[in-house]
């Protein structure tokens, strides 16, 4: 009898030290599942503001502005363009 309770003993120290191990585990995983839940949360919203200035950088009126400036560029005027006029090829007739 006494043999069976040490056995019964040791099975309930193993199996609580079993438990012990698993709700450690269990808190240590949901805690990794949160911070990975929250960088996820952070990137999108990087990607997020990353797409509105993506967007804002090439609106027409900055590149136009850019155009200018820093490739002093200017708006087409009849007054500056040149029409070029197609030329009859060799031997064929005008």
């Amino acid at each position: 009898m006494t043999r069976l309770n040490i056995v019964l003993l040791l099975a309930v120290l193993a199996s609580a030290m079993f438990l012990v191990r698993q709700q450690y585990e269990s808190r240590r995983l949901f805690t990794e599942l949160d911070k990975a839940v929250g960088e996820a949360h952070r990137i999108e919203l990087e990607h997020e503001r990353l797409e509105f200035e993506k967007r804002a950088q090439a609106t027409p009126l900055r590149v136009e502005k850019l155009a200018r400036e820093q490739l002093q560029m200017r708006t087409a005027t009849p007054a500056i363009t040149q029409y070029v006029r197609p030329q009859a090829a060799k031997g064929a007739a005008p």
